[in-house]
């Protein structure tokens, strides 16, 4: 697919609207169909995958974060060495497989024109996984999910903002679900004392950011010919070059001047841990978009982070009220619900397209 093929309006809406990606070929094309045990099971493999995957870098990162043992107070540098590691493995990874009997994957090279055109979507992925992680490390890993779970809102918001693109009234009130998920959830946050308005904003723009992050991935795209590896590679690059004036700006060096544990080979091993779960959570999640479908890919998720909230809860022994269970089941049935709803839609638009335009004026708001 040229450049020219992916105009602005089709990559905002297959970025806001899940679409699949049009730069990669579908799972199966081409071949022989694989039997469905088979393909049940790679399914099963590679959702456990993501599961395990995602659920342990969000408590290695609690961790490296916020962890009395650690007392490490620099944000920036654990993301920024995380995208460090990223960029390192993906380096070096493409030398191995250059030398290797088959080159798999393409070889990397530092191009300063492709560089400067991928430093929008670099400034936002510094917002992104900044407000992420500072967003963990003020709140609690049971209320991390609902604490950025208005990714969702963003992406409505944006469609219509972007595109002036309406969406179903059915959409639209699994987002009010949403929302009174998270106020209930904040409520509840406060009611135990243990809210942080701090990790509250750096949620909200982590969904913010996570929303403009997938408009601008595809966006940058074609800069580098389709290929996530090298766009992985550059992102990550781009965002150590700006890590570094944030952490002077925010006396980080000198905060890792005075630590103690800097010479310590379990806590350089720990930051090395985050930043390989950091790249395999990319890897895992096209996996999983690949042999299943990005709305699948939405579920999977939603499922996750429930069993991750019962885990957290578990795990630091913590005593939850039942309304704030019920915030954490609105959230997750709300994003279950808009994700169902607009998988619903999507297969009404491919059988019947003029079906579309008819009921996005008779229950589009």
């Amino acid at each position: 697919m040229s450049r020219s093929q992916l105009t602005r309006t089709g990559i905002l809406r297959m970025a806001l609207g899940g679409a699949a990606d049009p730069l990669l070929p579908a799972e199966g094309a081409g071949g022989r169909r694989t039997p469905f045990v088979l393909r049940a099971l790679r399914i099963a493999l590679v959702v456990s995958l993501y599961w395990f995957v995602s659920i342990t870098m969000v408590f290695l990162n609690k961790y490296l974060l916020d962890s009395p043992s650690l007392r490490l107070d620099a944000p920036l540098f654990v993301t920024f060495f995380q995208c460090a590691v990223t960029a390192a493995l993906c380096l070096g990874l493409s030398l191995g497989a250059a030398c290797g009997p088959c080159a798999a994957l393409p070889a990397l090279r530092l191009d300063l024109k492709v560089s400067r055109s991928i430093l929008p979507l670099s400034i936002v992925f510094i917002g992104m996984v900044t407000s992420n992680n500072l967003c963990l490390k003020h709140v609690g890993v049971a209320f991390y999910n609902v604490g950025r779970s208005l990714t969702t809102v963003f992406n409505v918001l944006l469609s219509y903002l972007l595109l002036k693109q309406t969406t179903s009234l059915y959409a639209l009130l699994a987002c009010g679900i949403i929302i009174g998920g998270f106020w209930l959830g904040v409520d509840q946050e406060g009611a135990e004392g243990t809210l942080s308005w701090t990790g509250i904003i750096f949620g909200i723009l982590a969904s913010l950011c996570v929303s403009l992050n997938a408009i601008y991935t595809k966006k940058v795209l074609p800069v580098v010919d389709g290929s996530i590896w090298h766009l992985t590679f550059y992102n990550n690059m781009n965002a150590c070059v700006l890590f570094l004036p944030l952490m002077m700006i925010t006396g980080e060096f000198h905060t890792l001047y005075h630590f103690d544990k800097l010479g310590s080979l379990s806590f350089w091993g720990m930051m090395t841990l985050g930043g390989v779960f950091g790249f395999a959570i990319g890897y895992v999640t096209g996996l999983q978009i690949k042999f299943t479908s990005p709305l699948t890919h939405n579920v999977s998720g939603t499922a996750k982070a429930c069993a991750q909230t019962v885990l957290a809860v578990i795990y630091f022994e913590e005593t939850k009220s039942l309304l704030w269970w019920t915030s954490n089941l609105m959230v997750l049935g709300g994003s279950f619900a808009y994700t169902w709803v607009k998988g619903l839609e999507m297969r009404k638009a491919q059988e019947d397209p003029n079906l579309k335009s008819s009921e996005k004026n008779e229950t589009g708001v």
